[in-house]
């Protein structure tokens, strides 16, 4: 008697994580399957009710420059869905066995837990946002008014924060503390400012710390004239908390001083999201983040991707913490094209970054590429900087604002290694050229001599980032 055959099982891939790098995985693994002409499932599994938004738009949607939740978020779960991917939401991943091949996940809503089987995975759980202990009740929940901006749902508790009128039938004064001086702190104190909140910005260093401190200064000064008191070398002591209703009333900075305030928002970073990675025994940096190879590969069959993973440096070739949408989609795509046999690879990161602040009538970009004066000399280097201040137009047009741009290079080598720029309107973008210049290895000679446009409104004769270029130039 002939003995039935089972059927084969289709491949299957597991995704954990639905944002940025999640669905890039999902959906070019489904592209490159059926190019290919396999038959692949995609699961992902998603604890929250929010997937593929921008996160990095929150400050503005707090702000109310950006209306709704649903303008931040570029596809739907049920767009997702029609377009293959089997997306679980509201569901939270527990245990990876690498061994048995199983991702454990249990549903918010009842705890019932089910287990999947995984072909590849795909690990793109993102990081968590950095709470410290004062903003922390003994019960483990956050004091009324504290709040990070990481997650729609923290946009959502930010966007009924906002607009509050009043706590316990008492009118709130709209008195706001930022704690952290990065891009997200300077982005949410813009925010606060435009709701009509009185804002103190407390920062533990300088404001932008990732600039030079000559660069930082230029921030400072016009955040502060924007409207924001900014405090730096100072970190919250302690917390007052009201008894009644456990809102915080104050914040104790470790300068002594008391700042009154109705919402504190704790912009100071984030740390990779690995516990699950790790309890599976996967190896992690000193960032805490996964190290994946230039494939995006953490184990046999397991890839990783976003803001859960240290990436490389391109111009020091170690691995650093870069948790930036721009990384996260470009390593989901790389993921989903080698789940299904493709040797695509991540090339790293320069670290390239921008934002502004925009207040009271004032407008200041800031944007970096590469290493400052500190990690390039840390690094070897024999730095040589120069800041040239110029114009972003001809100096008879009214479009015109100010640029103050700060080269570093390698007076060895010649070899270009940052740019900061800290401007007006329609300065900063200005750092794409100069991260080009530093991912083909260039020197500081060769940004200055490119082939860059002008035309009164949008340029000098000589570009301001030329300008600079030759001017370090000529002094190496």
């Amino acid at each position: 008697m002939s003995r039935a055959v089972p059927p084969k099982q289709r491949e299957q891939i597991v995704v954990i994580g639905a944002d940025a790098a999640g669905m890039s995985a999902a959906h070019q693994a489904l592209r490159s399957a059926k190019a290919a002409g396999r038959d692949v499932d995609v699961i992902a599994l998603e604890k929250t009710s929010d997937t593929s938004y921008s996160a990095c738009g929150i400050p503005y949607l707090v702000s109310g420059t950006v209306g709704t939740t649903d303008e931040l978020s570029a596809r739907t779960p049920e767009k997702h869905r029609a377009m293959g991917v089997d997306l679980r939401m509201n569901v939270t991943a527990t245990q990876i066995d690498l061994d048995t091949r199983t991702v454990t996940y249990a549903h918010n809503a009842g705890g019932e837990e089910e287990v999947v089987r995984f072909d590849k995975l795909v690990l793109a759980t993102g990081a968590h946002p950095i709470i410290p202990e004062w903003a922390v009740t003994d019960g483990g929940e956050l004091v009324g008014g504290v709040h990070p901006v990481k997650d729609l749902d923290h946009a959502r508790h930010w966007l009924d924060l906002v607009s509050r009128r009043a706590r316990g039938g008492i009118a709130i004064r709209r008195r706001a503390v930022v704690v952290g001086g990065g891009y997200i702190g300077v982005e949410m104190a813009e925010a606060m400012v435009q709701r009509g909140f009185s804002t103190t910005l407390l920062t533990r260093s300088a404001v932008m710390s990732s600039l030079d401190s000559d660069m930082s200064e230029r921030v400072r000064e016009t955040v502060q004239a924007g409207g924001v008191d900014v405090v730096t070398n100072t970190t919250v002591a302690d917390i007052d908390i009201d008894s009644v209703d456990g809102h915080v009333r104050s914040v104790t900075g470790s300068n002594g001083q008391v700042y009154p305030t109705d919402v504190v928002v704790l912009g100071l970073g984030v740390r990779p999201a690995t516990e699950l990675g790790v309890a599976a025994g996967l190896p992690i940096g000193e960032r805490g983040g996964y190290l994946p190879n230039e494939r995006q590969e953490v184990a046999e069959g397991v890839w990783a991707a976003g803001d859960c993973c240290e990436v490389i440096d391109r111009i020091r070739g170690k691995y650093v913490l870069a948790p930036l949408g721009t990384h996260a989609n470009k390593q989901g795509r790389i993921c989903g094209y080698n789940t299904v046999g493709g040797s695509h690879e991540f090339p790293g990161v320069l670290g390239t970054a921008i934002t502004r602040f925009v207040s009271a009538g004032t407008h200041v970009e800031v944007a970096r590429t590469g290493l400052g004066t500190q990690e390039a000399t840390e690094a070897g280097y024999d730095v040589e900087s120069l800041v040239t201040v110029g114009g972003t137009a001809s100096g008879y047009m009214p479009e015109r604002s100010p640029i103050a741009t700060k080269i570093i290079a390698d007076r060895r080598t010649r070899r270009l290694l940052g740019v900061q720029i800290v401007g007006g309107a329609q300065s900063a973008k200005r750092i794409d050229t100069a991260a080009a210049v530093l991912w083909g290895e260039m020197s500081v000679d060769d940004l200055a001599a490119m082939d860059l446009s002008y035309a009164p409104p949008f340029a000098t004769v000589w570009e301001a980032i030329q300008l600079a270029a030759r001017r370090l130039s000529d002094r190496m």
